[in-house]
């Protein structure tokens, strides 16, 4: 993606010849008398405000009855921001229907699995499966696009908002009848179907597919097959409406591009966004942090190198973000001083060429009127706008890095597929959390300074020296030749416990586990071997000391004694004095097995030991508790170094500070919650 991902509707002398980084967030003015906007608009320009999301929940206000219209207040709004030079990233306004459609149609509206219908009076009261929801919402994105395509401010199109956030899985009777026609055109027969869902399992078995039900609240466990078609029908079935509504823009006005904004955080898992990604122009994403979460600024950075993975490595857009506290988590304490701008930093250092939130102005009244604004309650004369002012000026100085990209040396694969099967009940354990298990692998590398790719199952795994696939527990086999080519052409390749034991029906590979990954890894498993909560074992071998584990043990036999290496055994426990750790030479490069749950410490002396073999090393030395990233591109490189502790730090090498403009000579002092930004040359 180009420097110019974004339509900037100004003359290029007023971009001064590189589009700036987009800085801004929603805009509700729909919610404020008419007086208010021209005061946002003053202070938009004061913070350095160049991009707002407007219409995201304004169908109400837009057609307040079925058969009246009502655009001239986006016109005023829309034309108060092309007068002061703000962009408009324009929703199509569907997310969330006006009472008149669920009050006159309440056929439309979703049903949880236990048959409940969810009822109007919050948002996304929608099944997204109705056809009369469909008709209805692209006949108002059309007249938006028809409206608002040729529109000076217009610089994105926004489809809907957060898809899914709280209308998936959806149960409904248009649900049922959508999912049936979803089997029948993946399955061609149903004795197909029988055959992927194991059906003669507890008398399951279906004679036409208008006896299939979506898995509704049953006596027990229901079919995991059905489970698992039923997620990778629910992310269609909202992907299908992303791409009717953008259709109908692309038709309309096709020089604007189009995004919607993804949810890429540790508690959303519904959409497979790997699959998504194609049908936006660029991706965008919305992050809030787990107040509650002591990693939080680490599961910030997975979640941020997640969707640059799903952006294939282009920059990509924070879409939103709160600048302080939010309304939805238990006790929802403000971001301390600093944060506000560490976060978003790290998001840019990660690859974000725009830094958003929700909202532009805190809300007086609605459920969310206690989710933090640029401009808070307080007003303008708060600490809190002071910082979005401050954070303006931060994101104008590094202009220069709009369009840069990121190289890194090691893969992380992540797929949605495997996170929503390990989820399900009736497993060896309810204790193997996927995106956890991935985290705790990210999280290493983290701490090394060692940046990494997360990618989706289909990523071209060529070029990079170290592939990691944690708890990779379905896989298809063209992603396992993947993963075995990668390895073959001289990476190293970490696979762990319970990866390759089923296909993508969900049917466990019968020879001994790890299945699909036996070959590849020279081992076998006869026996799975989770292991009782609280329960701990120790593992000892050259590459990672005397470690603690726990979580899984497996009993691992080496196929291969020759081309396969003990390089950790269990010192105590079931497994006591057998293989726990792996690797085989497959190609120039290895093939690696970990068959238990190392805790921090070993997983860190392990992921230092593979690096190490790899020839990895981190870009840039600094001190405990500074992350450190580094973006590139042709002419140069910058160093983001964030200083997440209460002591003062520093980076390694010299540069100039783009935030501070002072040159450095030799290693950067970073102040205790600091951030310094270096361009070096490349």
């Amino acid at each position: 993606m180009s420097a110019s991902w974004i339509r900037w509707p100004w003359p290029e002398q007023l971009l001064e010849g590189r589009p700036p980084l987009a800085y801004g967030g929603d805009y509700n003015p729909e919610q404020w008398p008419r007086e208010v906007w021209a005061q946002d608009a003053a202070l938009m320009q004061e913070a350095g405000v160049n991009l707002v999301t407007l219409g995201v929940f304004s169908w109400a206000r837009l057609q307040p009855a079925p058969d009246a219209w009502d655009f001239a207040w986006l016109d005023e709004v829309m034309d108060l921001m092309a007068a002061s030079r703000i962009a408009v990233d324009l929703a199509t306004a569907t997310a969330s229907p006006p009472p008149w459609l669920t009050s006159a149609h309440p056929e439309v509206l979703p049903v949880d699995r236990s048959g409940h219908v969810l009822h109007q009076g919050a948002r996304q009261a929608y099944a997204p499966s109705s056809p009369l929801f469909r008709e209805l919402a692209l006949e108002l994105v059309e007249r938006m696009a028809q409206r608002y395509g040729g529109h000076e401010a217009l610089a994105l199109w926004h489809v809907s908002n957060e898809m899914g956030c709280h209308n998936a899985p959806d149960y409904s009777e248009a649900a049922e009848i959508a999912f049936r026609r979803w089997l029948a055109e993946r399955y061609g027969d149903v004795e197909a179907l029988n055959t992927a869902w194991g059906t003669d399992f507890w008398s399951q078995r279906y004679g036409s597919f208008e006896q299939v039900q979506p898995p509704r609240l049953a006596p027990t466990f229901p079919n995991p097959t059905q489970v698992l078609d039923f997620a990778r029908f629910t992310s269609w079935q909202l992907q299908d409406q992303l791409r009717a509504e953008a259709a109908v823009l692309r038709r309309v006005a096709p020089d604007v591009p189009v995004t919607t904004n993804f949810m890429v955080m540790g508690h959303t898992q519904h959409l497979d966004y790997t699959a998504w990604a194609a049908d936006v122009d660029l991706v965008a994403n919305d992050h809030y942090v787990m107040a509650a979460d002591p990693d939080g600024q680490h599961e910030l950075a997975f979640s941020a190198d997640h969707t640059r993975g799903l952006a294939g490595g282009r920059p990509w857009v924070l879409m939103e973000s709160s600048t302080s506290a939010v309304n939805w988590q238990p006790v929802n304490p403000p971001k301390a001083p600093g944060q506000l701008r560490r976060n978003s930093l790290v998001q840019v250092a990660r690859g974000a060429d725009a830094v958003c939130f929700f909202q532009w102005r805190a809300s007086r009244a609605g459920a969310e009127k206690y989710h933090s604004g640029l401009v808070p309650h307080a007003g303008a004369d708060s600490r809190l706008f002071r910082d979005a002012v401050a954070l303006g000026a931060d994101l104008a100085a590094l202009r220069e890095v709009v369009g840069s990209t990121i190289t890194n040396d090691v893969a992380l694969v992540f797929d949605y597929e495997a996170w929503w099967v390990l989820d399900q009940p009736a497993h060896p354990s309810a204790q193997l959390h996927y995106r956890e298990v991935a985290e705790a692998w990210h999280r290493s590398l983290w701490e090394s300074r060692v940046g990494v790719d997360v990618v989706g199952p289909d990523a071209d795994l060529s070029g990079y020296r170290v592939v990691l696939v944690p708890l990779l527990h379905l896989v298809r086999e063209e992603t396992a030749a993947r993963i075995a080519s990668a390895a073959e052409a001289g990476a190293s390749v970490v696979v762990t416990y319970f990866s390759g034991v089923v296909d993508e029906h969900d049917h466990v590979r019968l020879g001994g586990h790890p299945g699909a990954f036996r070959d590849l890894l020279g081992v076998r498993v006869e026996e799975l071997g989770p292991l009782l909560p609280g329960t701990t074992v120790h593992v000892h071998g050259p590459s990672v000391g005397t470690a603690t584990a726990g979580t899984w043990v497996e009993p691992v036999d080496v196929v291969d004694p020759g081309a396969t290496e003990v390089v950790a055994r269990y010192l105590d426990g079931p497994h006591a004095g057998g293989p726990a750790i792996t690797r085989a030479r497959r190609g120039s490069g290895w093939a690696w097995y970990v068959s238990t749950e190392l805790q921090d410490a070993g997983r860190r002396r392990l992921v230092g030991r593979v690096l190490a073999d790899a020839g990895v090393a981190p870009a840039v030395a600094a001190s405990e508790g500074v992350e450190v990233s580094v973006r590139r591109r042709g002419e140069a490189q910058w160093v983001f170094a964030v200083n997440h502790g209460q002591h003062a730090g520093e980076v390694g090498g010299g540069g100039l500070d783009l935030l501070t403009g002072t040159e450095h000579a030799g290693p950067v002092p970073v102040p205790a919650g600091g951030v310094v930004v270096l361009r070096r040359p490349a």
